[in-house]
């Protein structure tokens, strides 16, 4: 009856493609144009940090991992490009209220953790807003992929173990001497039971200087978490 009932709906109001709006075979996707725009993370990439490596590349870590021994994740990983293609989806989804991206783009988080699934992991951690951000917004464009990620891989996502318990300016509006600065002491944990010896994976929507994500694993691994892994849809990547 459901299925039926879908049918109906999508010759009365098509699918459409989520970046243009044309027409499209099935809800919550991109026309083929749209999508070949947009730029896959694949192999090689850097087996610590997610960077993609150069074509050919047989090494396993980036210059920047080689030479940062103060890299508190067990992994990062990202699916696409953050670039023209993919940013207004993103954006779309984060400022402008299409919740309905979010569908779709947990699908990209789920290929974008293959590694990390096969490593292991026990709880889903959202980057969270702080109270004040949260009422503008409505939501946490985070909360909602881990809601759509926890459905699909079966993994614990818990909403409220961490928390941004100091408002920060966007870090868009700092600079890359001021990020971390602009982060310290911006989140705390709660229940700490909950993550002893854990494998916790931080998801969030993208990842630009990893500033606030790395603020988040630091939180968690002094909560005596076992190892904190990043996940994100997109990411600006920087040469190695």
């Amino acid at each position: 009856m459901l299925v039926f009932l879908q049918k109906v709906i999508d010759v009365i109001l098509p699918p459409r493609c989520l970046l243009c709006g044309k027409i499209v075979a099935d809800q919550n996707g991109l026309c083929q144009e749209c999508f070949d725009k947009i730029k896959f993370i694949s192999t090689p990439y850097c087996l610590k940090c997610g960077n993609p490596l150069p074509t050919g590349n047989s090494v396993q870590s980036c210059s920047l991992c080689v030479s940062d021994n103060k890299n508190p994740f067990r992994m990062q990983r990202s699916r696409v490009y953050y670039d023209d293609a993919s940013r207004p989806l993103i954006v779309d989804f984060k400022f402008h209220d299409k919740t309905e991206n979010a569908e779709f783009l947990t699908r990209w988080l789920l290929t974008a953790g293959h590694d990390i699934w096969q490593q292991g992991a026990d709880i889903l951690i959202p980057v969270p807003v702080h109270a004040s951000r949260l009422r503008e917004r409505k939501f946490n464009q985070a909360a909602l992929l881990c809601k759509e990620l926890s459905k699909l891989t079966q993994i614990q996502a818990n909403y409220t173990v961490l928390q941004k318990t100091k408002k920060t300016k966007p870090q868009v509006e700092c600079d890359s001497r001021t990020r971390v600065r602009n982060l310290k002491n911006a989140f705390s944990v709660n229940n700490i039971e909950e993550l002893k010896d854990k494998r916790v994976v931080l998801i969030d929507d993208v990842m630009t200087t990893g500033s606030t994500l790395k603020e988040c694993a630091n939180v968690l691994l002094k909560a005596g978490v076992k190892s904190v892994d990043a996940l994100t849809v997109a990411r600006v990547i920087k040469n190695s």
